[in-house]
């Protein structure tokens, strides 16, 4: 298995895309946030003293998206042209589901994956006044488009 990030020394780099032509990609990803059902009532009913939960994190996996490069150190500065960030309250807790797109020379799964997660944690700082045991869970990446690799969709 050869591992791109990695020199002929084993030393860490940023792969160099600059021969690579742009290309439309879309990557989606999902968080979970399990919270307590006195949350959860809360949210469906827009009484949770912090605010507008679901507003304040839809933002904040949005801002997330186009910060990729400065959290993860060998991420490419790419244009994020589109992301939706979708929270849907379940009994469990709240569902993110984070869509990114791009026209570059590499995939957006990382910026799908932050704005899923930041999102998440979004939510936490919003609910954890009214539940403390708030957790994120099940964070992950669920499809990806373009590029070279293709399509790929998690299995069920």
């Amino acid at each position: 298995m050869e591992f791109t990030h990695l020199d002929a020394r084993g030393h860490a780099r940023m792969v160099d895309v600059t021969g690579k032509p742009p290309t439309v990609r879309q990557a989606t990803a999902e968080a979970l946030v399990a919270c307590s059902p006195e949350v959860v009532d809360a949210l469906r009913t827009g009484t949770v003293p912090k605010g507008d939960v679901l507003a304040v994190a839809r933002v904040a996996g949005i801002a997330a998206a186009k910060k990729v490069p400065e959290l993860l150190p060998l991420a490419h500065t790419i244009g994020v042209h589109g992301a939706v960030v979708d929270l849907d309250i379940a009994d469990e807790g709240v569902w993110i589901v984070a869509t990114v797109r791009t026209a570059d020379r590499t995939g957006v799964e990382m910026e799908a994956l932050t704005a899923a997660t930041v999102a998440a944690l979004a939510v936490v700082d919003m609910v954890k006044g009214v539940d403390r045991s708030a957790e994120i869970r099940s964070a992950r990446i669920t499809a990806k488009s373009g590029g070279r690799s293709g399509d790929w969709t998690r299995p069920e």
